[in-house]
């Protein structure tokens, strides 16, 4: 299958496309893609293939029918099972533009990417195993019936998809499937996998009544409720201690603006797709910002600078908007109120490296904190891209270049990703590794020397002379909603305790002990420490059962014996029982261990 970026879905390799250096495992999950639409041949006739790529631990294949449902995942896959020891080896052939059409006269889908390959001057290639061929750039197991085993892959689920993704075309059917090497890693992953349904942020949201969704407010709007507010502002308030010590000072924007700052920053060419606009009484265009950094630009270029207040450092933490596609949207990792804690450097050249430095320090902390692991990933531009990007090629070797160098003296593992690169510069990104062994993409660092150009920043150097300032971007936790959705999941919704929304839940034995909880209770506020108490008239049971269901940190059982002697008995949720402790001691122990951010 040959690569084609659609409209609307991610630009991926592994995504739609079939890499030059192809892995072994992708090779066969390539393979298995075939092999699927071979079995599909075979039950289905009707069905029309199309497209079908290897991806992340595993294979799709979209064909044009509505009639396969899951229960025909089975026969499907006995049916590649039974094909699986024909398929000893693949034929190549070139073939011209005119042969495949005839070859493929009855399927449109495939007579639309030959008519892209004729107009783009590409080899047209088919390729057979087993009987079956198909359109395709190559890229397969050497020999499947001998590198692939039966019980190493499963199909998996089915699901709709628009051809290409633009939801202008027809509505396919996308069969996916699981494939590794083994089948000992494939009941890994599917083991993994079940852990991660149980630790769905959406599933844990909802049991700790951190937010949820209005179909009357719309999809991808999340509504925080109060434990939830309570939950992001503990982030953001970390994320602002961390960069008092750098220096950073908080700007605040407004939510629209004028069409204009977006034409000067290229963001309106680049991104008029996903802008949310607003036309007013008078005519005039405005739009929802999709990003901060171009509002940034102009506080930064309200006044001259001299080096001598080089570098200038913007945050604030707001919201932008982005105009996704309904399809894509999902729980708190794709919205379209994002929430970002966005920072901009202003600096010269000569300061990019420690400001990069500083940042890093940041990330490192913060994400040290949550005990995820971190490599980095250069996201540089495609080259063969180029129209997808603003500034010139000598800019864009320099500061990959530079990110390069950074990576380098930090000592960090770190891979490099062409075409991940933001449209106006180079990226660090931070992938971490979360307690299931997932990785995801978290803070961003990026270099921009374009946007100073198009907006004319400078400063004033040592002789008096104008100098090309340079900007960088970052955001610690990318958005709110993203990180708290990865880090419900990491943590299982056992929030540590200074960033649980209710930190601790007194329980009366009963209806006699309530005046010495409510006692308790007002030396814990007093303390800064978020608590209630649980005054329902249930069993003290009952009351520690719903207070495990809520995942609170610490559970304070007071009684008889308590009340007397001005104590209380803990119940750990992460450590169990604990003898009886006097209120003070307790309550210092435990602003210890939130001052201290222990996870």
């Amino acid at each position: 299958m040959y690569r084609f970026v659609f409209n609307g879905e991610r630009n991926s390799a592994e995504q739609y496309g079939i890499l030059s250096f192809m892995s072994s495992l992708e090779a066969k999950r390539h393979t298995l893609a075939h092999l699927l639409a071979a079995a599909m041949q075979k039950l289905h006739p009707e069905a029309k293939p199309t497209i079908g790529p290897a991806i992340e631990n595993g294979f799709y294949y979209d064909f044009d029918t509505h009639s396969i449902k899951e229960e025909h995942l089975q026969a499907l896959q006995d049916e590649m099972t039974k094909l699986l020891p024909h398929w000893t080896a693949f034929s190549r052939e070139e073939v011209s533009a005119e042969k495949a059409r005839e070859r493929f006269k009855d399927n449109p889908f495939k007579i639309e990417l030959i008519d892209e390959l004729e107009k783009d001057g590409a080899t047209i290639t088919l390729y057979t195993c087993g009987g079956f061929t198909d359109l395709c750039r190559g890229g397969h197991a050497e020999h499947p019936s001998r590198e692939i085993t039966e019980h190493s892959f499963v199909l998996d689920r089915v699901a709709g998809a628009y051809w290409r993704g633009d939801e202008k075309k027809p509505m396919l059917t996308r069969i996916y499937g699981l494939a590794f090497d083994t089948k000992e890693e494939l009941d890994a992953y599917r083991a993994q996998r079940e852990e991660a349904k149980k630790r769905d942020h959406r599933k844990i949201g909802q049991e700790l009544d951190l937010f949820t969704f209005s179909e009357l407010v719309g999809s991808g709007l999340p509504l925080w409720t109060p434990k939830g507010a309570r939950m992001r502002h503990a982030l953001d308030a970390y994320i602002w201690e961390l960069r008092a010590k750098h220096g950073y000072e908080r700007v605040t924007i407004p939510h629209i603006t004028k069409r204009a700052l977006y034409e000067t920053s290229g963001h309106w060419e680049k991104f008029a797709d996903e802008l949310f606009r607003i036309t007013t009484r008078e005519g005039k265009e405005y739009a929802l910002k999709p990003m901060n950094c171009p509002h940034h630009t102009q506080i930064f270029n309200r006044r001259p600078h001299s080096y001598r207040n080089m570098p200038q450092r913007y945050a604030e933490t707001t919201m932008v908007y982005r105009d996704e596609q309904s399809g894509e949207l999902g729980g708190l990792t794709r919205v379209l109120s994002i929430t970002q804690d966005d920072s901009h450097v202003f600096c010269r050249h000569s300061q990019v490296r420690d400001e990069f430095f500083k940042i890093w320090d940041i990330v490192d902390t913060f994400y040290g904190t949550f005990g995820f692991t971190l490599r980095v990933r250069l996201s540089f531009h495609d080259p063969a891209s180029a129209e997808k990007y603003l500034g010139t090629p000598e800019i864009w070797k320099n500061a990959e270049d530079a990110l390069r160098s950074i990576a380098k003296e930090r000592g960090a593992e770190h891979f490099e990703a062409p075409g991940e690169a933001a449209m106006y510069g180079p990226k660090l990104d931070f992938m971490a590794t979360d307690s299931l062994g997932r990785e995801h993409q978290v803070a961003t660092i990026q270099l921009d020397m374009n946007l100073p150009e198009r907006f004319d920043l400078t400063c004033i150097n040592e002789h008096g002379e104008k100098e090309r300032v340079v900007m960088i971007h970052c955001a610690i936790m990318g958005s709110i909603e993203r990180f708290s959705a990865v880090m419900l999941e990491h943590t299982g919704g056992n929030l540590p305790l200074w960033l649980s929304p209710l930190q601790m839940r007194i329980l009366p034995v009963s209806e006699k002990h309530h005046a010495y909880a409510e006692e308790v209770l007002a030396i814990l506020k007093t303390a800064g420490i978020r608590a209630d108490v649980d005054g329902a008239d249930e069993s003290l049971g009952k009351k520690i059962r719903q207070g495990k269901v809520e995942k609170i940190p610490y559970l304070l059982v007071v009684g008889d014996t308590e009340a007397a002697a001005k104590t209380v008995t803990v119940e750990s949720r992460d450590h169990g029982k604990k003898e009886n402790e006097s209120v003070s001691d307790f309550v210092n122990r435990a602003r210890e261990e939130i001052a201290a951010r222990r996870a």
